[in-house]
């Protein structure tokens, strides 16, 4: 039987680095401890937010092995393993040690632009493939394909490890149909902070986060109250974020986050290129909003 354990506030880590470009463990452990601490529900770690296309073999599985020993078995641990080459990806899942990860973020396969015949294939073979449960995650603006909701729901069909999706297509039509045509047991997760207000009202389980980085506690507490049926301070803290969401990804994922996580002290405003910090006055305005949401 179907059964989707990453519901609620999921965090979509970012990979902390020190001032000379190396992987920062001793931050990555305060993160870890701080979001859980914080009221995160579960992790998402080496995916888009994590800059994982920068990180050698070595620093992820380091890096996997960190997160695993901080947490201790407290949350759900979600690990991307996703690419554009399918055989490559099924090796990756019969050769990796799974112990201490509950699942797979898997994204849709990118520059390669397969046709939805080739995107269900691609996603059955891995699912076939995964011992663990499988969460598609959906990000055309990344992969420039759009995996449609009927190929969505023909996977969560015929696949039963495959539990969820993270829809990040920014189309709410799209994520309905998701949710009203999808099997038992199957759900959908917001990839889009901002949209996440609208997609939990719409039935979505929760969402991979990258604002939940810094500000835990006031996201999961939004989707608490939504959760709850308590839509009006739910409303209050989607629109306390307004300009943040934007703000975040002006200038790039994660670059936004971290020079958020910066400000706040817990890591050094550090990427790996090509991406670059975020601009001045980008990060003076984030720094003005955040000071008004810790109060």
């Amino acid at each position: 039987m179907k059964k989707n354990i990453f519901k609620g506030l999921g965090i979509a880590l970012v990979t902390p680095f020190t001032s000379d470009g190396e992987v920062d463990y001793a931050a990555l452990r305060r993160l870890v401890e701080y979001h859980i601490e914080s009221g995160a529900d579960f992790f998402t770690i080496l995916a888009t937010t994590g800059e994982t296309p920068t990180l050698t073999a070595d620093e992820r599985d380091r890096i996997t092995k960190t997160v695993i020993e901080v947490n201790n078995g407290r949350l759900p641990i979600l690990k991307g393993c996703g690419g554009n080459n399918t055989a490559a990806i099924v090796e990756e899942i019969k050769t990796t040690d799974w112990k201490g990860i509950d699942g797979i973020l898997s994204v849709c396969p990118y520059y390669n632009k397969p046709s939805q015949a080739g995107l269900y294939e691609h996603f059955k073979t891995i699912a076939n493939a995964s011992d663990l449960p499988v969460v598609l995650y959906n990000v055309p603006g990344r992969t420039g394909v759009n995996m449609t909701a009927e190929t969505t729901v023909r996977l969560a069909t015929d696949c039963e490890n495959i539990v969820a999706i993270k829809e990040a297509s920014g189309k709410m039509e799209q994520v309905d149909r998701i949710i009203q045509c999808r099997p038992w047991g199957f759900d959908v997760l917001s990839g889009d902070d901002a949209l996440t207000f609208s997609m939990v009202a719409s039935g979505a389980a929760g969402v991979i986060s990258v604002i939940g980085n810094a500000l835990p506690k006031q996201f999961s507490r939004m989707i608490k109250l939504e959760f709850q049926g308590d839509y009006e301070p739910a409303r209050r803290i989607h629109h306390a974020f307004t300009e943040l969401y934007s703000l975040l990804f002006v200038d790039g994922n994660p670059a936004g986050v971290k020079a958020l996580l910066s400000e706040m002290g817990f890591i050094e405003n550090v990427l790996r290129l090509p991406l670059v910090p975020t601009r001045i006055t980008t990060r003076e305005k984030m720094a003005e909003i955040l000071r008004d949401l810790q109060n």
